[in-house]
């Protein structure tokens, strides 16, 4: 397994204290890894003999991970991406499974779900959507790997409707993170999940016509959102952002209260926003627009009641 090499406060390097202690201390503490998982800060050395490639970076890192990758994966060497978020680009947006089946020329599925890390971690019951193009025999590899008794995974058709579920649902948890912040109440969080989905289902369907309706009501779908949205980093910074009237920066808060890790809804809906400025959609999604210009600084948090009138 890769992991970035990081120094510790006490001055041990992460990968060497997961492989002595069988422990991620930092963004997984208290919780024992696999005898067989060897923490290698070596990208290139990692990869070097997979036949199956798992993928869990923040987005942003994808580009330049893949380019390390060139020409030093097998050519049989199948992927999956449990990355939430996309790339915009001048030709429009490019999904992670796109770019690395693009950049690396293996086929990619992606698994997305109503999953939380560290409740999977503690075995307790948890569902996830694989999501394949074209091949359901790599898909089905893919779902004998993950699945387990407490760990439920099934497999659908549809790569870019997955993954989108995955990406937008961290917008939608910002959002009701403002509505958590501003003590509206579960009436209003419930409004903006509503809205939430119908938006997510309408912008991808616009980028994406082959996107199935189904899908939405797959673990990736509604059943993530309803996680996200209840629990989760995303709405938890969100929520310190409201209480704060803004006034502190999400970078602020993601470096308080994270450990280190990435919070993805916000980048996403910087991103989402580029598209939809570019394509003259942004009267079509309200909500989607107004959580970018609350984290910008545009708006103050409180506009994000008007979203639901």
């Amino acid at each position: 397994m890769w992991v970035f090499e990081e120094t510790l406060s006490n001055g041990e390097k992460l990968s060497e204290v997961i492989n002595q202690t069988n422990e991620n201390v930092k963004y997984l503490p208290g919780v024992k890894l696999g005898k067989n998982v060897v923490a290698d800060p070596d990208l290139e050395h990692a990869v070097r003999d997979a036949n199956m490639l798992v993928f869990v970076t923040p987005h942003q890192f994808m580009e330049g991970i893949c380019k390390r990758l060139v020409g030093k994966i097998k050519k049989e060497a199948e992927a999956i991406s449990l990355i939430k978020g996309m790339e915009v680009k001048m030709e429009g947006p490019c999904m992670i499974s796109t770019l690395i089946s693009e950049k690396l020329g293996i086929n990619c599925c992606v698994l997305m779900g109503a999953n939380i890390a560290n409740e999977i971690a503690e075995e307790k019951f948890s569902e996830a959507t694989v999501g394949y193009r074209g091949n359901k025999e790599i898909a089905d590899r893919w779902v004998q790997l993950f699945n387990h008794p407490y760990f439920i995974v099934s497999a659908v058709q549809d790569v870019e409707g997955v993954e989108l579920c995955g990406t937008l649902k961290n917008v939608v948890a910002i959002a009701a993170g403002f509505v958590d912040g501003l003590e509206m109440g579960n009436n209003t969080k419930a409004a903006i999940m509503r809205i939430g989905l119908r938006e997510m289902k309408a912008f991808s369907k616009l980028l994406f016509s082959s996107v199935n309706d189904s899908t939405f009501f797959e673990s990736c779908g509604v059943a993530d959102i309803i996680t996200t949205c209840l629990g989760g980093r995303n709405r938890k910074c969100a929520e310190a952002f409201a209480r704060h009237g803004g006034k502190r920066t999400f970078d602020e808060l993601e470096a308080e209260m994270l450990q280190g890790q990435k919070l993805q809804g916000v980048s996403t809906a910087k991103e989402v926003y580029e598209v939809l400025r570019h394509r003259g959609w942004l009267e079509l999604f309200p909500l989607f627009t107004t959580v970018h210009e609350i984290c910008s600084g545009r708006l103050p948090p409180s506009a994000i009641v008007e979203t639901v009138k």
